[in-house]
C-alpha cells in the first residue's frame, strides 16, 4: 500500500480548544475539524497529474492553500481492511455538503448497496462495470501484484459517486480504516448517543465478545451465520464505550429498513461525536485531547485538494454540532426477474442532487421535510 505524506502539526493546532466541526462515521469513522486539528497527517489521495478526487484541477486550486470558500463537497469513506492482499470496500460513505455561507453542514448517505455504474479506470486496466457501489474501491485499488491500493481505489469511488450524484469533483476526501474508529472513540471517552430504536447485535454478545457461528455456516454461504445470546441496545440515551458505539452503527439486519436504519444511525453518530469533540470533557483535557489527536492521525487519510488540514479546519471553524442537517435519501431494493440486485434510489433524489449542486439544499428540503432525518 502506498505511504501517506506524513507532517506532524504544529502545537498550536494540536492545542488550540474548540472544535469548529467534526464529520464521523461509523463502520470506520472520519474526522475533520475546525480550530482543532485531529489529523497530523495529510494524505495523497489525489489523482496523478495534479486532478483532485473526482475532477481535473487548476492551477488555481493546486496553489488555493487556506483560501477556501464555498459551497464544497467533501466526500467520506469507512473501510475495514484486513491488510494489503484484500481488496478494500467502503462500507460507509457519506458526502458533506458545506454551502456558500460555510455556517452548516449537509450530510448525506450514498447506500453501501446502491446498484450503479462503476466507471473505466485506467490506471487499473479496469473496463467499468455494473455493480454495487461498495466495490467501486476493489476495482480501483489493484496493483497487479497480489496487494492494493485504498488511496488509488479511492479515486475510482469518487468517480463512480461523481456520476451518482452529478457532483462534478468533490473538494475534499478522507478514508479512516475500522480499527482507527475505534481508537478515536477510546480516546475520546467512549460517546454518548440516543438510540432510536432497539437494536440487537448480530455480531457480538452482551459482554462484547463475538457471538459463535453456527456449525453449518463455518464454510459460508449464511445469511445469519451467528448464534447465542445476543448484545442489545435499548431506546433511550446512553453513553457507549468504543466496541458498542462501533457494534451499533454496523447493524443493519433486523431492523424495518435495512440499511437506510443503518446510513440514519450513523449520522446520527456523527452529531453525537461532533457533540462529544467540542464537550468541556475533552477540550480542556491536554492529555485526551492529545490523545484523541494521536488515533486521528495515526488512522486518518485526508486530502485537501491543494489545502491543508488545518486551512479546512479554519475554513469551517464557524460550524458546530447544531448546524448540522442530516439528510435521508429515499430508495429500495432492485430486482431482476426475481433476483436481488441491490439499492435504488427514488426518482426525487435527481432533484435533491441538482439542489446540491446549484448550493439550494435548504430551500430543498423546506419543499421535501420527508428527506430531513430523525437526530436523535
Amino acid at each position: 500500500m502506498s505511504k501517506s505524506l506524513k507532517r506532524r502539526a504544529p502545537v498550536w493546532a494540536r492545542l488550540c480548544a474548540g472544535l469548529g466541526c467534526a464529520l464521523m462515521v461509523g463502520s470506520g469513522g472520519l474526522l475533520v475539524t475546525g480550530q482543532a486539528l485531529v489529523a497530523r497527517y495529510t494524505g495523497a489521495i489525489e489523482t496523478g497529474g495534479g486532478s483532485l478526487i473526482g475532477g481535473t484541477a487548476s492551477a488555481e486550486d493546486d496553489d488555493r492553500g487556506s483560501d477556501i470558500t464555498g459551497p464544497v463537497n467533501i466526500l467520506m469513506a469507512g473501510i475495514d481492511p484486513r491488510d494489503d492482499t484484500q481488496a478494500p470496500r467502503s462500507d460507509s460513505i457519506i458526502v458533506a455538503h458545506v454551502p456558500a455561507s460555510m455556517d452548516q453542514v449537509y450530510l448525506f448517505s450514498i447506500p453501501r448497496d446502491l446498484y450503479v455504474t462503476i466507471p473505466p479506470f485506467a490506471q487499473t486496466g479496469f473496463a467499468g462495470t455494473t455493480a454495487k457501489v461498495n466495490s467501486a474501491m476493489s476495482y480501483g485499488s489493484y496493483l497487479g501484484d497480489g496487494t492494493h491500493d485504498v488511496q488509488q481505489g479511492f479515486q475510482l469511488l469518487a468517480h463512480t459517486v461523481s456520476g451518482i450524484t452529478g457532483i462534478h469533483r468533490f473538494d475534499a476526501g478522507t478514508i479512516i480504516n475500522f480499527g482507527g474508529f475505534k481508537k478515536i472513540v477510546e480516546a475520546m471517552g467512549g460517546v454518548t448517543m440516543t438510540i432510536d430504536q432497539s437494536v440487537r447485535s448480530e455480531h457480538l454478545q452482551p459482554n462484547g465478545k463475538g457471538r459463535p457461528k453456527r456449525p453449518e455456516c463455518l464454510s459460508g454461504g449464511c445469511d445469519h451465520p451467528y448464534t447465542g445470546p445476543q448484545k442489545v441496545y435499548k431506546v433511550g440515551t446512553h453513553h457507549l464505550q468504543a466496541w458498542e458505539a462501533l457494534d451499533y452503527v454496523r447493524q443493519r439486519y433486523g431492523l424495518p429498513n435495512g440499511d437506510y436504519d443503518r446510513q440514519r444511525h450513523q449520522q446520527q453518530f456523527i452529531k453525537a461525536m461532533a457533540k462529544q469533540a467540542m464537550s468541556r470533557d475533552v477540550v480542556t483535557d491536554p492529555t485526551k485531547l492529545l490523545a484523541v489527536l494521536d488515533a486521528a492521525g495515526d488512522s486518518l487519510t485526508f486530502d485537501g485538494g491543494g489545502s491543508s488540514v488545518i486551512d479546512w479546519g479554519l475554513a469551517l471553524k464557524g460550524i458546530n454540532t447544531e448546524d448540522m442537517t442530516l439528510v435521508k435519501l429515499p430508495g429500495g431494493g432492485l430486482y431482476d426477474n426475481g433476483r436481488y440486485l441491490g439499492e435504488q434510489l427514488d426518482p426525487s433524489t435527481a432533484e435533491f442532487f441538482q439542489a446540491v449542486r446549484e448550493d439550494r439544499i435548504a430551500a430543498f428540503l423546506l419543499d421535501h421535510p420527508d428527506y430531513v432525518a430523525a437526530e436523535s
